[in-house]
């Protein structure tokens, strides 16, 4: 049973259908429900949390031993900018249950927390509806077999919870003509920092998506999993830098 690195990895799990907001007497409430992992199914990944894989540091973090998880907006969108790192929000009760990681939490009365305020209430369907959990793997057991999950998950400590925009889409299909032509990862990293990232923030995504792969992490394209999770992975660096542009 390997004990996990200090690295941070995400686990991203919808909550779109079983949100729930606070009532507070017709005064729209800032507050809301739902769950940051699901325990038993098999992630994105090929990952799967086993019950009890929180509960070690859920009581250190309600004795004082660990610091309370952050809330950010989109995983603070890689650190581009400060603001992006600055919390929308803080998690007010952490707990397990029958089905996974439970929270609650309570946007702050600022800019940014009345806009996902917003976004998550709105109808026919919630804008934001997907939740995203920041965390290092502590003790997990890797699969031998190819029917196996990649990891089974037996310990985990949480860094930060995120409402984000795609909980799920990291299969995305996308094909484009650059990414036909990556032969290596020196080829994504020109790409990245093509698209406005710095050499430092590249090769910290390329990790990332390194990080994604089922196999062997080899320094190469090939190794580095689905291709269209390396689209999509991408994809989203570009619309970073475009948004940070």
């Amino acid at each position: 049973m390997p004990d996990g690195g200090s690295h941070i990895e995400y686990l991203q799990c919808g909550f779109a259908g079983e949100l729930k907001f606070a009532d507070s007497g017709g005064v729209i409430s800032r507050k809301f429900e739902g769950h940051g992992a699901v325990f038993k199914n098999v992630d994105s990944y090929g990952d799967v949390i086993d019950p009890g894989a929180f509960s070690k540091w859920l009581s250190d973090v309600k004795e004082g031993k660990q610091d309370w998880p952050a809330m950010l907006s989109q995983h603070g969108a890689l650190g581009l900018t400060s603001e992006d790192l600055t919390p929308v929000g803080v998690w007010l009760d952490l707990y397990e249950d029958g089905k996974g990681l439970g929270i609650e939490g309570e946007l702050a009365e600022t800019q940014r927390g009345n806009d996902l305020n917003i976004l998550m209430r709105m109808k026919p369907r919630p804008a934001i509806s997907g939740l995203s959990i920041g965390y290092k793997a502590r003790k997990f057991t890797m699969g031998s077999k190819p029917s196996e999950p990649r990891r089974r998950l037996h310990e985990l400590d949480v860094a930060e919870i995120s409402p984000v925009t795609f909980p799920a889409n990291r299969k995305a299909r996308a094909s484009t003509k650059s990414i036909e032509q990556l032969s290596s990862v020196r080829d994504v990293e020109e790409l990245l920092i093509a698209s406005g990232f710095t050499k430092q923030m590249s090769l910290a995504l390329i990790s990332r998506i390194k990080s994604m792969s089922p196999g062997d992490p080899a320094l190469d394209v090939k190794g580095l999993g689905d291709p269209a999770e390396l689209e999509e992975m991408v994809r989203m660096a570009n619309r970073f830098a475009a948004s940070a542009a």
